[in-house]
């Protein structure tokens, strides 16, 4: 965009002195922030490319292991633990977030609870104690009926599962209860003044409007699931990260492993992140701005 000396031009295309626009120099903006800004970011990623060209990096060795069956093995624990840990997150999500928005101070408190133990402690820890629920329940089932060893059912697989699952539970209810504290309170009153029960009503006309804000986090939630079911590798669990520390602490090819595995969490949130948009632009019809 360009700026004109002088002062304002009358109309008719004249300026107030009676000289036409089309003699008045023009003189454009320099936005030297702009090209400064530009070049230390230049300099910044020339710094780093020429770190990464001198270092002890074997590229044929990233190369070789990026179709590496133990790998892709990995990644493909990766991607089904962040959608199965997903899945019961939101479904833990959508009942606690209820429960809080409750009359019934049992099932508010309870909710309540929930919701600050798996905030406020750490998702680490969380997945040791599940890891070694045995410790405190030896056996699961019904004493003299059916019992069975917790160590038997408990396994890296389940251990993740429910410690990712219910942790992200916590965080999923309380976007969800975003969500439903943002629709008008007059749609209650409608839903009530027709007879709709509340849970009916929450699902039929509560829901599908608060979606447009529950959408996005959720999304976010989803792609930050995908980097933190590398926690699970303390516990065993052999996804993506596991399975390069395994291939790294016998061939010492360290950074070789990690950078095969970042292309590919990077691969796969890059996917996520296109999905995300389109169901937001989904759910936010009639609401878009131009």
């Amino acid at each position: 965009m360009s700026t004109v000396l002088g002062r304002q031009p009358a109309a008719g295309g004249r300026d107030p002195s009676g000289t036409a626009i089309s003699d008045l120099e023009h003189v454009r903006r320099k936005h030297i922030g702009r090209y400064f800004s530009a070049a230390v970011i230049l300099a910044v990623l020339g710094w780093i490319g020429v770190a990464f060209s001198r270092g002890q990096i074997a590229w044929p060795v990233v190369g070789k292991f990026l179709t590496a069956q133990t790998i892709l093995l990995g990644l493909g624990n990766t991607v089904m633990m962040t959608a199965l840990a997903m899945a019961l997150g939101i479904a833990i999500g959508v009942t606690v977030a209820i429960m809080r928005m409750s009359t019934n101070p049992v099932v508010n408190w309870t909710a309540g609870a929930y919701v600050l133990f798996f905030r406020g402690t750490p998702l680490l820890l969380q997945l040791l104690l599940w890891f070694n629920l045995a410790l405190v329940f030896p056996k699961l089932g019904i004493p003299g009926l059916f019992e069975i060893k917790t160590v038997d059912v408990i396994t890296p697989f389940v251990a993740a599962l429910l410690g990712l699952g219910i942790n992200q539970g916590a965080y999923t209810s309380e976007v969800v209860r975003a969500g439903f504290l943002s629709v008008d309170q007059g749609q209650y009153e409608a839903a009530a003044a027709i007879g709709m029960p509340r849970l009916q009503a929450l699902r039929r006309i509560i829901l599908p409007q608060a979606m447009r804000v529950i959408v996005p986090p959720v999304g976010n939630e989803l792609i930050g699931m995908v980097k933190t079911t590398s926690l699970a590798s303390v516990i065993q669990y052999q996804e993506m990260l596991y399975a390069t520390e395994n291939i790294y602490f016998a061939n010492n090819y360290v950074i070789e492993l990690l950078i095969v595995a970042a292309i590919y969490y990077l691969i796969v949130v890059s996917v996520l992140s296109v999905i995300q948009v389109r169901i937001e632009r989904y759910y936010a019809r009639g609401a878009a701005r131009n």
